[in-house]
């Protein structure tokens, strides 16, 4: 590393080290403070326990309004370094979080590193080909295992599509099946009021396989219903 890259990442240091000085010199620490000892108090392998540690470990705590922040440092795996920051910021820009503060740091990492760039736009990428995770804060995941949210984060965009893709021809296919069994049952059933023994048998058998393709189709869309909100009881 030359000079001119080791003064590049002291600003970039210094620069975080005076803005978090300020915001935590004009807020209220007590609450964070707080917050941090409550996740001390957490199972080792979670990701609040695992936020705590990397807090204590660098003598830092929450910084106001940007909780989150050390969340993602956590659960992305990006150490709390100058070059690790401007990663981050990549693959969270790449992730879909297109704020001002992202786009700016980036842009200030970029300028002042130049010799990763390539790094910058592999994360970029990264960020691209991982579910969203922007929304994410730590009062939601903190008890949640920090091995298993790491997992979460390899299901690629394409791979939830798949998945959307499936559950959505899933669901047609149950409709369709209810409204042609239903139809059918309409169809039949003059038929089944009829004195002839021919007609009897002839609407019996398709009456029954449409009560049969109309049941199917209500039990899909049920089970498809029950799936969906162990889902998002999963992830709650």
């Amino acid at each position: 590393m030359n000079i001119f890259q080791k003064i590049a990442r002291s600003i970039i240091k210094k620069s975080f080290d005076l803005a978090v000085s300020t915001i935590s010199f004009f807020s209220k620490m007590e609450p964070y403070e707080q917050k941090v000892s409550d996740l001390r108090k957490l199972k080792n392998g979670t990701l609040g326990k695992q936020i705590a540690d990397c807090l204590d470990n660098n003598n830092w705590t929450l910084v106001p309004k940007y909780e989150s922040h050390d969340l993602k440092h956590i659960l992305l795996n990006y150490q709390m370094t100058a070059e690790d920051e401007i990663r981050m910021q990549a693959f969270m820009v790449g992730n879909g979080n297109y704020s001002i503060p992202s786009f700016a740091i980036l842009l200030f990492g970029a300028i002042l590193l130049p010799d990763l760039w390539l790094t910058f736009y592999s994360d970029f990428k990264k960020g691209r080909k991982s579910i969203a995770i922007s929304e994410w804060t730590i009062e939601k995941y903190a008890n949640r295992n920090l091995t298993e949210l790491r997992l979460e984060l390899l299901k690629s965009k394409f791979e939830q599509k798949i998945i959307f893709d499936m559950k959505r021809a899933i669901k047609f296919g149950a409709i369709t099946s209810i409204t042609a069994g239903f139809l059918g049952m309409i169809f039949c059933l003059p038929f089944l009021f009829s004195s002839n023994m021919a007609d009897l048998v002839g609407a019996g058998f398709p009456f029954v396989g449409g009560a049969i393709l109309t049941a199917g189709g209500l039990l899909t869309l049920s089970n498809l219903s029950l799936s969906n909100k162990n889902q998002q009881a999963v992830s709650i």
